[in-house]
């Protein structure tokens, strides 16, 4: 029986920072993620290969400590009960054992629908930039990224990196919400210098503010995406390879609703409610980082920090480390606030057009539904391999839905994983 101090579900930034301060403190640390590798989205292909020096660095300190299990390509599948977690690895369940729990479940891509959005070659930003790193060929094709957020410019850096050529980055955002976006950067200095790196190497690229992808179009492949940009009548054609489209991200919360702990909302996301230490309202369960909000790498260390402190009893963190999360959490505000979607988008959906992408439901099928519940149950809207997690944040934007429970398993799981 495998038995931690602090189990941490996530080896992103936020989870590694919490299992480093829990093993500073002398517990017993278990890291489980369900990828071959550490480092999450944020830092992926591993931390020790990231250009951010705190990424090797904790990383290096982990691997070398007695205290620490790492666990990779391991799905949480439920909790049996309190303070045990069902886990399936490529070849075996497990239960696992925890005293105290910290959720750094990160966050994914959200992805709307619009005419053309299945046809192939139209991806997530993220989703082809995660490709991209992975090896996949792009040298010389023609990439349109578009959607909304500051990830839109390393996206388009990476597939840049890699050959592609970025025929534009489409911006559905404002210009005056960028400028004041851009204004408030003054109190980040450190963002400053990444966004001016990032278009140094993106060098004359087009950047499309105010605008939004309407359509894609092609014969059995994408050939051109149809570009609407805010205050002209006429939309742009773009030729192009591939779309790499996506609007911000969404925390994932399944495992903590799962799990009993609350939610809620803060604009247009669900997010775990926690206390000053991370805590949720479950007892001995934290959580950090995109979980309970979107704010990025800054932000999600020092929640990990201060949760993996918490976790093992210290419940007062360094005054720097509540400064530090309480500066990238105004950060986090002024992020969201710049960057919220227009209405627009919530219109360009045509009768025809697919919204669940696993079960093939069209919008005119779910829009007279005033439910998600309702939706699943008459059309199986959600209830597909993907269990909801692509057009769930579809229909929230859409129709204002919120998944109203958690299936179990939460990850798609062996049936022998089940009954041994």
């Amino acid at each position: 029986m495998k038995r931690y101090d602090v189990l941490v579900v996530g080896a992103g930034p936020a989870g590694l920072a919490a299992a480093h301060a829990a093993m500073t403190q002398g517990a017993q640390v278990g890291i489980i993620d369900d990828n071959p590798l550490a480092g999450g989205q944020i830092w992926r292909g591993g931390p020790d290969l990231q250009a951010d020096a705190r990424a090797p660095q904790m990383w290096n300190a982990l691997r070398a400590s007695e205290l620490v299990e790492f666990l990779p390509q391991t799905r949480v599948m439920y909790a049996p009960q309190q303070g045990q977690l069902l886990v399936q690895t490529p070849s075996a369940a497990a239960t696992l054992h925890y005293a105290r729990l910290v959720l750094a479940t990160g966050a994914r891509e959200r992805l709307l629908p619009f005419p053309g959005w299945t046809l192939p070659g139209v991806t997530g930003a993220g989703g082809l930039q995660a490709l991209a790193k992975g090896g996949y060929p792009l040298q010389g094709k023609r990439v349109v990224v578009a959607g909304s957020g500051p990830l839109l410019l390393a996206a388009a850096a990476t597939l840049k990196s890699k050959g592609a050529h970025i025929v534009a980055i489409v911006e559905q955002a404002g210009t005056p919400a960028l400028l004041r976006f851009g204004l408030g950067l003054l109190a980040t200095p450190a963002r400053i210098t990444q966004a001016m790196q990032l278009m140094a190497q993106l060098g004359g690229t087009p950047y499309l503010r105010d605008s939004f992808v309407h359509s894609a179009h092609g014969d059995g492949t994408l050939q051109s995406v149809q570009i609407q940009r805010g205050g002209v009548p006429e939309m742009e054609n773009l030729q192009c390879d591939y779309l790499a489209c996506g609007y911000g991200l969404m925390p994932n919360v399944e495992l903590a609703q799962a799990l009993g702990c609350a939610t809620a909302t803060d604009g247009a996301q669900t997010v775990v409610t926690v206390d000053e230490s991370q805590l949720t309202s479950v007892p001995d369960i934290y959580c950090a980082g995109e979980g309970t909000g979107i704010g990025g790498v800054d932000l999600a260390l020092a929640e990990g920090h201060i949760a993996g402190l918490a976790a093992c009893g210290k419940a007062e963190p360094s005054p720097e480390a509540m400064q530090s999360r309480a500066h990238w959490r105004k950060f986090a505000g002024r992020l969201a606030r710049a960057f919220a979607l227009r209405p627009e988008l919530r219109t360009l959906a045509g009768d025809d057009t697919i919204v669940c992408r696993c079960e093939d439901v069209c919008h005119n099928e779910l829009r007279t539904h005033g439910s998600w519940r309702s939706a699943k149950l008459q059309t199986r809207c959600g209830m597909g391999p993907c269990q909801g997690r692509i057009c769930g944040g579809a229909t929230e934007v859409l129709y204002g839905w919120r998944p109203d429970a958690v299936r179990m398993p939460i990850s798609p799981t062996r049936i022998a994983s089940i009954i041994e």
